[in-house]
């Protein structure tokens, strides 16, 4: 969903077993698609596949797709915008991902005006972590709760991407809502324990009300 073409498909939403009073907006990464559209990513020689924007190289100076990279953050405001016109608190919302996925779920909760519970972040990265565009830090989300997972072996995201991010979320966000968190020999991947422990995240940051 997103990329050049803007007529995405609609998400793909796991029907509530009773009233639904939390939900977790969870974005696919980088070559994973719910029958999303596709766009050329220079960091994968410009072939064309599922991606939220496109990915020139990971480095610490690189250049960004920033036209991109807001476009796809208003998506995501408008799938937050959708649970909440269905009676779900915008503070009852996490967003998460893995990768390319939770650059995108970063960006958009340190942007968005909405208040929300938290982020999952599965191997991922902020974008802009030398300069983050002037005027975009919002201050609604300073109390949000952030759960960083990362393999110390991953091949594409350098573990230094995530903790630079987790060190810049600091000095946005309470730094005692932040967990970062590595696994010894992970690569590009996800694992039982951060699955668990993602599990356990989710169940604290939205706790079932009666």
């Amino acid at each position: 969903m997103c990329g050049n073409d803007r007529s995405a498909p609609p998400p793909a939403a796991v029907p509530a077993a009773r009233k639904a009073t939390a939900a977790v907006i969870f974005l696919h990464s980088l070559r994973d698609t719910w029958r999303g559209p596709v766009m050329p990513v220079m960091l994968n020689v410009i072939l064309s596949m599922p991606s939220w924007f496109d990915v020139i190289w990971l480095l610490p100076d690189s250049q960004e797709d920033e036209p991109e990279i807001k476009q796809a953050a208003e998506n995501a405001k408008t799938l937050i915008d959708q649970e909440v016109k269905h009676g779900i608190p915008s503070n009852r919302i996490i967003l998460g991902g893995f990768s390319q996925a939770v650059a995108l779920s970063l960006y958009t909760a340190v942007t968005t005006q909405q208040k929300l519970a938290g982020v999952a972040a599965l191997s991922c990265w902020l974008p802009f972590q030398a300069s983050f565009p002037q005027g975009s830090i919002s201050g609604a989300n300073k109390d949000m709760s952030t759960l960083q997972y990362y393999g110390d072996c991953h091949p594409l995201v350098p573990l230094m991407f995530g903790s630079l991010t987790a060190e810049k979320l600091k000095t946005w966000v309470n730094p005692a809502s932040v967990i970062f968190r590595t696994y010894e020999g992970l690569m590009y991947s996800s694992c039982q324990q951060e699955m668990m422990g993602t599990k356990q995240f989710i169940d604290k940051v939205l706790p079932s009300v009666d």
